[in-house]
């Protein structure tokens, strides 16, 4: 496959998608909002590694090759396991959890959707061609969902409120 062909069905893939790309997701969804960093790795993955969400007796685990991570609820888990699929190294999560089931609904519905679009766009490709072509347009989603990078560790706080009047003011 030369370089122009798959720039070529690169730009007819994110055409396809519109703003149902992970990284416009991303942006749109979480970046906008309060957010924590989670760290999935502690260096990039060479190859993307297999993801499984197990419940277990102690709540619900993410594996993610031979890690086991703790999540909190099934939604911070499918959030984070779309995530692992890609090999971001680390990424940030909505502070707020009543938003999580519905931005994991969001982003397993793009990535599954991405995923379609991409076979679908290399059918004519053969078959090694076409897992290479795959693979390049996954690292190209993960470089930018990492570009807009993933946060701070613990949100900040602003309180712009205040409970007590000035001091020498009264209030009638």
């Amino acid at each position: 496959m030369t370089e122009d062909a798959r720039r070529q069905w690169q730009a007819d893939i994110i055409r396809a998608l519109g703003d149902g790309t992970l990284p416009k997701l991303y942006e749109q969804m979480v970046l906008s909002q309060r957010t924590r960093r989670f760290d999935l790795f502690r260096t990039p993955c060479r190859q993307p590694p297999v993801v499984q969400i197990q419940h277990t007796l102690l709540g619900i685990e993410l594996k993610v090759g031979r890690r086991r991570l703790g999540c909190p609820d099934l939604a911070t888990a499918r959030y984070l396991a779309v995530f692992a699929r890609l090999g971001v190294t680390s990424v940030a999560v909505p502070y707020d959890i009543s938003q999580l089931p519905r931005v994991a609904d969001a982003f397993e519905t793009a990535w599954q959707r991405m995923c379609l679009v991409i076979e679908q766009h290399l059918q004519a490709v053969p078959v090694r061609a076409r897992r290479r072509a795959r693979q390049q347009f996954l690292e190209e989603v993960r470089q930018a969902v990492e570009a807009l990078g993933a946060g701070a560790v613990r949100p900040t706080f602003v309180q712009t409120t205040r409970q007590r009047p000035p001091a020498g003011r009264l209030e009638s």
